[in-house]
């Protein structure tokens, strides 16, 4: 990851919202990201989505990767929904974990900007999070 010297590495709030306890791989995640250089904030599990929005707002975050193991990822599109409420619309959410094919047309066509599902290469998580940080701060300073 390169980012220019006078800009802050990408920011990414690594959460898990709803009732889904399973955090193992949100952890790693969470882990190689700020391996790479990127501030990771880390929420743990069992989130609510205005504290996940707040923290979004507090933290100054580009990212929001909600992690998913069960039906989870069912609350992301409130998730969005709640962001733009909050003037927050630049920030990029992605999905990551198991998320039944036939759920992933929804996600995306709610907002989320990318699903990652087991096995997703590190290389190309990292990548794809700097490219979409990149994308939101534009968005803002637009």
């Amino acid at each position: 990851m390169t980012t220019p010297a006078h800009a802050r590495p990408p920011k990414i709030l690594v959460t898990k919202v709803g009732l889904d306890g399973h955090d193992r791989g949100s952890r790693i995640v969470a882990a190689f990201l700020r391996d790479a250089g990127m501030e990771v904030v880390y929420t743990g599990p069992w989130q609510e989505i205005p504290v996940i929005v707040k923290l979004a707002l507090e933290e100054d975050v580009d990212i929001i990767g909600v992690s998913t193991l069960a039906t989870d990822h069912r609350l992301v599109p409130k998730l969005i929904a709640a962001l733009r409420d909050a003037g927050l619309a630049h920030i990029k959410v992605v999905v990551g974990g198991i998320v039944p094919a036939e759920d992933e047309p929804g996600l995306l066509a709610a907002g989320v900007s990318r699903v990652f599902h087991p096995g997703a290469a590190r290389h190309e998580i990292i990548s794809e999070v700097t490219r979409l940080a990149a994308a939101a701060r534009s968005m803002q300073s637009a």
